[in-house]
């Protein structure tokens, strides 16, 4: 059957393929067919549809296409789909497939759109279908926006269950016993006298039986896994430091690499002299690069410190060198010109301003770069060879870096094949690939022989694309012990524009980052208003982990705590009041409760309370702090998020007490500022966050049952910031405006 035969007999289907000798399952949400990573060279009679699931005589394996950062989604991925197949985590094998377009996000439309994630207006959801549809034509196979868990919940599941039933179905078939008789459990279909065939040896009979895509999910009270405390799968290798990241990655004749590239992203060197550098020992050669030079050596040290004896002089950096102008520019752009969006506007807030005339609460807020900084630097194994290449690495785009490595290599997409690979952090990082591309160029020059390039940490600090700088100016006025006048502006640059532009997509819009977490907060104050002032000029920036809520949920809940304190009212009822949206309450509600909120507290002692939605979430968190002489104490932390539906309460409890401090870190004591063009931070040194003994008890609680299925990877970090701000505040009095906190305190 032609190529075309194939895909016509696959609209709207869910179903299996034989893979040699084996069989696959997979989903479709939509009735238009999608290319297929499976369908090249499937035996005759075979259909082949998104695959999920790949049965063959060796086993079964689950495919996770989102890639695991640390985050745990490889474990979440495999449990969606293995609670329908009826199969246990010790039984599979998780890979996370191919880069295909059959993998695009479906939950990118949530975050892409500029409507309220509670709002299910028909206008709000047909933007959101029109938007998905994009994200389904460019095949936006993407990890980021916390959207693994929304994309995956019904899909993976409807995989598990299609592969389920066909396999009883194949069972059916092959003994004559009716499918309402047959059973399954822990990767076989049971007989009613007991007997088990495995789903091994059903695999061969369900490839060539008509799919069974009429299929019921199982009912929440029958779940195994879902919801239940299960152990990761990557959690032993990582105990027991066996677990293999892609920096760990060591192919026999691998020659290793190093770069200096230019800080200042300004292009090319001026001039080099390799001469030393060329003369040390194990090294290769020195070949240029994309913004910079390369060293190949036979080994990482020697690559670096070859890399380091190059002497270099390079073009003035593409943005202001000095960190002061970078805040100028900042403080410039409040203006028409530059006004991106107005997402919030209720009463008639210049009216109300006005009217308070001096009595009105006027404040600036200042958030800093920052690195994403993950423990694991960014590498790149590539190796090119008679028109093919390899490339393995830990990407969050992989079909990005697979289009853009075939570009940099003059060869069509289908010639590059793109092996993601287990991360040891990103916070966003790795939604770049510049290194990746690098790697490329380099393993060019040495056809036939494996290339690995690592960064060395300091080059990781320089050349990262930093969280946004931003600054945000409020106004507000209150009356009889309640706020009733918010006015928020919030200048920034656009994180969008940055980063797809580094992706080669132009022009999409205004940025809904620049006013994310703060012109979608459920607060119904009479006059309210977020307005977002787009900056150009400053440096190329990243998506940092929770993007504008990084910056804008310090900058909104610190003017309402500014404003319910400047009212004398009570910063928990106050917001609770103020709450129009029943979960956001509810959040609000428990968080109080967990904490005892309102008890005595010791002389030094305050707790701050701070408040965000992001990414669909609500988030309420309580800091408590204790001022000592050596500094301020972060005691205690309380947490509670609505997230719809927990799928593994173990990892939801690590990645919201996670979320939270690596707030609080960075909150602490993290910038990056740049100066002579160049960031003065390139280590952990300069860029300290918590130390261990700084941490504080962390309590999380879930709030289940409202709204729709979200993720929680980003949302306990943008109100982590403003919490510790507004408890510094409790304890001591002092109102600190700019991050870091560390700047103007000490911490113990």
């Amino acid at each position: 059957m032609s190529r075309a035969g194939k895909i016509a007999r696959r609209t709207f289907l869910i179903g299996s393929a034989a893979i040699a000798g084996g069989v696959a399952f997979g989903y479709y949400k939509y009735k238009s067919p999608v290319a297929n990573p499976l369908l090249e060279d499937l035996p005759q009679g075979a259909a082949a549809l998104t695959p999920y699931v790949l049965i063959d005589e060796t086993g079964v394996t689950l495919i996770t296409p989102r890639m695991d950062m640390g985050q745990g989604v490889w474990s979440v991925q495999a449990m969606l789909i293995a609670e329908e197949l009826d199969i246990d985590l010790d039984q599979i094998r998780v890979a996370p497939g191919t880069p295909s377009p059959a993998y695009y996000n479906t939950a990118l439309s949530h975050e892409a759109v500029p409507f309220d994630p509670t709002d299910t207006s028909f206008t709000a959801e047909t933007a959101r279908g029109v938007v998905d549809a994009a994200m389904k034509f460019m095949g936006m196979q993407l990890t980021g926006g916390s959207t693994t868990v929304p994309d995956g919940y019904d899909k993976l599941r409807h995989a598990g269950a299609v592969a389920r039933e066909t396999l009883k179905a194949a069972a059916a078939a092959r003994t004559g016993i009716p499918v309402g008789d047959l059973k399954t459990g822990r990767g076989a279909v049971v007989l009613p006298d007991g007997t088990r065939l495995d789903y091994t040896t059903l695999a061969p009979d369900a490839a060539v039986i008509a799919p069974v895509t009429d299929v019921a999910l199982r009912d929440p009270k029958d779940w195994r896994l879902i919801g239940h405390r299960i152990e990761r799968i990557d959690i032993r290798a990582k105990s027991t430091g066996t677990q293999v990241y892609a920096i760990d990655l060591e192919p026999d004749g691998v020659v290793h690499a190093a770069v200096r590239l230019n800080p200042g992203r300004s292009g090319a060197p001026l001039r080099y002299d390799a001469t030393a550098a060329e003369a040390m020992r194990g090294v290769e050669k020195v070949v240029p690069v994309t913004g910079g030079v390369a060293v190949l050596a036979d080994n990482t040290w020697r690559a670096f410190q070859a890399a380091d004896a190059i002497r270099i002089d390079w073009p003035a950096p593409a943005f202001p060198a000095e960190m002061e102008a970078h805040w100028a520019i900042l403080s410039d752009g409040f203006t028409e010109a530059n006004l991106s969006a107005t997402p919030r506007e209720a009463g008639n807030v210049a009216a109300a301003l006005m009217q308070a005339g001096d009595a009105a609460l006027s404040v600036e807020y200042r958030a800093p770069y920052l690195a994403h900084a993950p423990m694991e630097p960014m590498s790149a194994t590539v190796l090119v060879e008679g028109g093919r290449t390899e490339v393995r690495a830990a990407t969050q785009v992989p079909r990005f870096t697979q289009a853009n490595v075939a570009k940099v290599l003059g060869l069509p997409d289908e010639a590059v094949h793109v092996h993601v690979q287990m991360a040891g952090g990103s916070y966003g990082q790795r939604l770049e690939d510049d290194a990746i591309r690098i790697a490329a160029e380099i393993a060019d020059t040495v056809p036939g022989r494996p290339v690995k390039l690592t960064l060395k940490r300091e080059e990781d600090f320089a050349t990262d694309y930093p969280r946004q700088i931003a600054m945000a100016r409020g106004l507000g006025t209150v009356a009889n012990g309640q706020v009733t006048g918010f006015d928020l502006s919030i200048a920034m640059p656009s994180v969008m524009a940055s980063q797809m532009g580094r992706q080669g997509f132009g022009a999409l819009g205004a940025d809904a980052q620049i006013t994310a977490g703060a012109g979608d907060q459920p607060f119904a104050i009479p006059d309210y208003r977020v307005r977002g002032y787009q900056v150009d000029g400053l440096a190329p920036v990243s998506s940092w982990r929770s993007v504008g809520a990084s910056t804008n949920g310090f900058f909104h809940d610190c003017l309402l705590d500014e404003l319910i304190h400047a009212a004398g009212a009570d910063p928990l009822a106050e917001r609770i009041r103020l709450t129009a949206d029943p979960e956001a309450r509810k959040v609000l509600e428990v968080v109080g409760e967990m904490c005892g909120w309102g008890a005595r507290l010791a002389p030094g002692q305050g707790r701050g309370l701070a408040f965000c939605r992001s990414f669909g979430v609500p988030v309420a968190e309580v800091v408590e702090v204790r001022a000592t002489p050596q500094g301020i104490r972060i005691e205690k932390v309380w947490i509670a998020a609505g997230v719809g539906r927990v799928i593994d309460p173990a990892n939801f409890e690590n990645l919201v007490a996670g979320g939270a401090v690596f707030g609080l870190a960075h909150a602490m004591n993290c910038q990056i500022t740049y100066a002579g063009g160049a960031a003065e931070q390139t280590n952990f040194d300069s860029y300290e966050g918590m130390r261990l003994p700084q941490g504080p008890e962390v309590e999380v609680r879930a709030v289940e049952g409202m709204g729709r299925v979200r993720g929680i990877g980003e949302p306990p970090v943008p109100p982590a910031a403003a919490a510790l701000a507004n408890a510094i505040f409790a304890a001591t009095g002092q109102r600190i405006r700019e991050l870091p906190l560390g700047n103007t305190v000490d911490f113990a």
